[in-house]
């Protein structure tokens, strides 16, 4: 909890500084935009990223199901809001997932379990987002739907490998048992050489138990592969449906943007953004939000306040709205171990 505090602190105190140079040079355009914004576009807008919670909530619980029969679709719902809170506050959003093993074991499912269900919906989640990625490098190479600077382009080729990479790492840790025993023995080769490990031999044999684990959650996909294809279309459907929220935020803000142009800038702003080590990728996050897309308004005067109200305006709902619901559900949270 004293960690959580300190996180919120510096990610608050982060928010502010970048908040400050977004609007100090349009700040009373910025404040006109905002008030005269359609709300009910913004309201639309709002009703996009529950759709998104509800989607990654309906296939953590396809999941969870083969676990434990008697779950309720609504914990999980309330699980993956939490996850908003500590993915939000923690540097590469590695908060969550050891917050959803906690919370899956407090509503009855065996630590074992809860990290074989998360194994297998990270890999689903990974699938799925560099499924998006894949379509939507390939819509752009074809019909050069964004205008992406060299760097820009540099920076998406090293989002797409770096979440590549993760993907196969995740994949083959949870399929391959000699493959994780390699990299556990490498990983404790060079932790004893820099003196981190004390106890060896205990060390080896938790990391051991630890792979057994990851590796059921592999044989459980093999032998569900129907739960495997849906849950990853499922989040596929998520992430369309997040990718759709600028659209309507700058109707909102009385500019239209061609809906493949929002699809595939937002898809590049998340490759981009997400190997930012700050909370939230903030900073990268938005300096790629206006590079990507300050070539998609009309030449106009007052082009840089709408792009930075946009900004804030899909800010506010794609991640501090989570945040803050998150740290709502996450005050209700006392799990049902005992049930």
């Amino acid at each position: 909890m004293k960690n959580t505090k300190r996180n919120t602190i510096i990610l608050l105190i982060i928010c502010m500084i970048v908040l400050y140079f977004v609007v100090k040079d349009d700040f009373a355009n910025i404040m006109d935009n905002l008030i005269l914004a359609n709300k009910w576009l913004i309201l639309l807008s709002v009703l996009l990223i529950v759709g998104y919670w509800l989607l990654r909530s309906l296939a953590l619980f396809i999941v969870v199901k083969k676990y434990k029969k008697n779950i309720k679709y609504s914990k999980m719902l309330h699980q993956i809001l939490i996850t908003q809170f500590f993915n939000g506050i923690t540097p590469f959003a590695t908060g969550g997932e050891p917050m959803q093993v906690y919370m899956l074991k407090k509503s009855g499912v065996k630590v074992a379990q809860a990290t074989n269900i998360i194994v297998q919906e990270f890999i689903m989640y990974q699938m799925a987002l560099v499924l998006m990625g894949v379509v939507c490098l390939i819509l752009n190479f074809i019909f050069n739907i964004c205008e992406v600077s060299p760097f820009l382009a540099n920076l998406i080729i090293l989002g797409f490998i770096i979440n590549i990479a993760i993907g196969l790492v995740c994949i083959f840790v949870s399929f391959s048992k000699r493959f994780s025993k390699f990299v556990v023995k490498i990983s404790l080769k060079i932790g004893t050489k820099l003196k981190l490990i004390k106890n060896v031999e205990k060390t080896t044999e938790v990391w051991n138990e630890k792979v057994e684990e990851y590796n059921e959650s592999g044989t459980m996909l093999k032998e569900n592969k129907n739960l495997f294809f849906t849950c990853v279309l499922i989040n596929f459907a998520a992430l369309f449906t997040l990718y759709l929220i600028p659209y309507f935020v700058f109707l909102s803000l009385g500019y239209h943007v061609g809906l493949m142009e929002v699809i595939v800038s937002s898809a590049f702003i998340l490759l981009v953004g997400n190997f930012v080590p700050i909370p939230g990728g903030s900073g990268g996050i938005e300096f790629a939000f206006l590079e990507f897309f300050k070539y998609s308004l009309p030449d106009i005067d007052e082009r840089s306040a709408i792009l930075k109200s946009a900004l804030i305006v899909w800010r506010g709902i794609t991640y501090f709205l989570g945040i803050i619901v998150g740290g709502v559900a996450f005050g209700l949270f006392k799990g049902d171990e005992n049930k």
